[in-house]
């Protein structure tokens, strides 16, 4: 069977995987993300015991071709399956043509041979054998409509969301075709819109900004962590390259009214990193979220919502003050600092 991988992700249980998956194309980071849903897949809860991985270029240079055969046909002592991957595998499959095609007449019934390559003939007597009896899985990046139909498959099946084929192009307008990048924006997207059955366009625009967007994300850390000179440091780089100050508000919205949440489960008695996670942090920001919480102290951290709304009225009139010194007090009120 023949499959381009974006189209196996969405459900890698229901594909039959034969003796043999070739992964085909130049897009790294799909061919990893395929041999993570295979592995548990195949093994279960065996991947450390069960599964061997080879060096190809070693193999085709250094080691005999039966060191392969020899351990797709060893017994597994721990699992009913083994799973075999060789990694760069092009010159090996090149070399070993003829003696892969052997071993497809007669397959280890308990073991998954995993080919990695760059290109692949399908015009040859190998790869009619692994789309007769296996799958082999096209790892190239996609384009135009059919990118667009993946945004838009990955959003609905991985993430519950709808989003319009105009805001799908425009995401790929603003992160480019890589389909690992996209995913990592799709995720923080999902989180942005909360309960929204839908993503549009101008979630998007809020969330993936290119450099601008990641200057607000490192400001944000930055004082997360209270680096509060760095912090500044991005603030004047956005301001000065004619951010909105209101639009630099709502990036620091964002992030700190799920500490503001946070804050209020934990007063009423949710540990405060289970109460990080119900608020949507991040799984990887929960543990420094944490640190922060606790350095900023409870007294303060009640008082982030009406920080946010005093500076958010502050910037529509109500203040004589700049709008970058109404930001800055804001930075070191959120900080800790002042």
């Amino acid at each position: 069977m023949s499959l381009h991988v974006t189209e196996f992700l969405l459900n890698p249980a229901k594909d039959e995987f034969g003796p043999i998956v070739v992964l085909h194309g130049d897009d790294r980071y799909m061919k990893q993300e395929a041999i993570k849903a295979i592995e548990p897949i195949v093994l279960g809860d065996e991947e450390d015991t069960s599964m061997t991985r080879f060096d190809g270029k070693r193999l085709e240079r250094e080691l005999p071709p039966s060191t392969l055969f020899d351990e797709l046909k060893t017994v597994s002592m721990w699992g009913d399956k083994r799973l075999v991957i060789v990694d760069e595998a092009e010159k090996f499959v090149s070399a070993f043509r003829g003696k892969l095609e052997k071993y497809l007449e007669a397959p280890s019934k308990s073991s998954l041979l995993i080919l990695d390559v760059k290109s692949w003939s399908k015009a040859t007597r190998l790869a009619k054998l692994v789309a007769k009896i296996g799958l082999d899985l096209e790892c190239k990046e996609l384009k135009g409509g059919q990118l667009a139909k993946w945004i838009s498959d990955t959003a609905g099946q991985l993430h519950q969301k709808q989003i319009s084929r105009d805001a799908a192009l425009l995401l790929v307008e603003m992160v480019g075709t890589h389909c690992g990048q996209i995913h990592q924006e799709l995720e923080k997207l999902t989180t942005f819109v909360g309960d929204q059955p839908r993503i549009s366009p101008d979630d998007i625009r809020a969330v993936v900004g290119g450099w601008k967007a990641e200057t607000t994300w490192a400001m944000t850390g930055a004082v997360r962590d209270g680096n509060i000179g760095d912090a500044l440091k991005y603030l004047d780089h956005l301001l000065v390259a004619g951010e909105a100050p209101q639009k630099i508000l709502g990036g620091l919205t964002f992030v700190w009214r799920k500490y503001f949440k946070a804050t209020q489960l934990a007063v009423q008695g949710t540990p405060l990193k289970q109460a990080l996670k119900d608020a949507g942090v991040f799984p990887r920001d929960v543990d420094s979220s944490d640190r922060y919480l606790r350095r900023l102290s409870r007294q303060r951290a009640e008082k982030i919502s009406h920080w946010l709304l005093e500076t958010d009225l502050n910037l529509k009139g109500n203040s004589r003050l700049a709008p970058r010194l109404e930001l800055e007090r804001l930075l070191f009120l959120l900080s800790g600092k002042s």
